[in-house]
């Protein structure tokens, strides 16, 4: 099944954008080949009781962004969806700047000599937020959704204001340019599986994401990404029994093809590690001595 990626963003770094009742989006200068045109910083209500969720990575340019565009105004909360380096590490400069204090699931779960070195291993929430916690302004209420798979401690948000929309800040999960870096141990695929059929559950019909534009009418986007990580599991498996065995980088060029980007194969590789791992507690793949076969 392919999948209906939206690839036009016209917003600039640093411009504000009012994207939906009660919410603005403020881009970050940092793009690339896994943060699209940057990370998406969300501005929640208005006047005396204001959330940002995510200020991105240590960026001074970001950061002014963000308190002109809430001038005269006071930030009352600083959410996080999850603590990789493009999310969370600019939490500290705004909590100087506001004075408000920060809210997550937690600290990144995986240490750096364990693979966690993609993490931001600094931040510590001043609010603990567990699965279905509520988080309040003036003029707005998110729900906190613990949604694993991308990251361990990755939360998505569920908006409510005055609007009544179904809107859902569905950060690293699901992003509407890109698929997700499911990248173990961190990453786990069976808990990113899961993560999707939890949003699959739900009727939101807006979702605002950690990178690229704004999802409308999510569900059948979501269905994609979850039937495309299907098929690619399928191909994994037929390609080690082709293979009889093989290391997870092997995999990547015949599961892959040819397109891919030089810069995202290690990343594929990560991903297939996921993918094999997963296979693995199934029952449906082993490994030995670094390389994978079919149970």
């Amino acid at each position: 099944m392919s999948i209906p990626f939206l690839k036009n963003d016209s917003l600039a770094p640093g411009a504000v954008e009012q994207t939906a009742p009660g919410v603005r989006r403020v881009l970050c200068g940092n793009p690339g080949p896994f943060t699209f045109r940057g990370t998406n910083s969300w501005i929640i209500g208005q006047g005396d009781s204001v959330a940002i969720l995510d200020p991105g990575p240590v960026d001074a340019a970001h950061l002014d962004a963000l308190l002109a565009a809430t001038k005269g105004e006071r930030v009352t909360h600083i959410l996080v969806s999850h603590t990789h380096r493009d999310h969370s590490p600019g939490v500290a400069a705004l909590k100087a700047a506001t004075g408000a204090p920060s809210y997550g699931f937690g600290p990144h779960m995986t240490p750096p000599e364990q693979g966690g070195e993609g993490g931001d291993h600094t931040f510590r929430p001043d609010v603990t937020l567990a699965d279905g916690a509520i988080v309040a302004g003036a003029d707005w209420r998110v729900t906190a959704l613990h949604t694993p798979g991308h990251c361990a401690n990755h939360l998505c948000f569920a908006l409510e204001n005055a609007s009544r929309s179904r809107t859902l800040f569905s950060a690293d999960l699901v992003m509407s340019w890109s698929t997700s870096v499911v990248s173990p141990p961190d990453g786990d695929m069976a808990a990113y599986m899961n993560s999707l059929a939890k949003l699959q559950a739900r009727d939101d019909d807006l979702y605002l994401p950690g990178h690229g534009p704004p999802l409308p009418n999510p569900q059948p986007f979501v269905a994609a990404l979850a039937a495309h990580r299907r098929e690619r599991e399928a191909r994994v498996l037929e390609e080690l029994h082709r293979a009889g065995r093989a290391s997870a980088e092997a995999l990547v060029p015949p599961v892959y093809g040819a397109a891919l980007d030089p810069r995202l194969i290690p990343a594929a590789a990560r991903s297939l590690t996921a993918h094999l791992i997963k296979l693995a507690a199934e029952g449906s793949a082993r490994q030995e001595a670094g390389e994978w076969m079919v149970s």
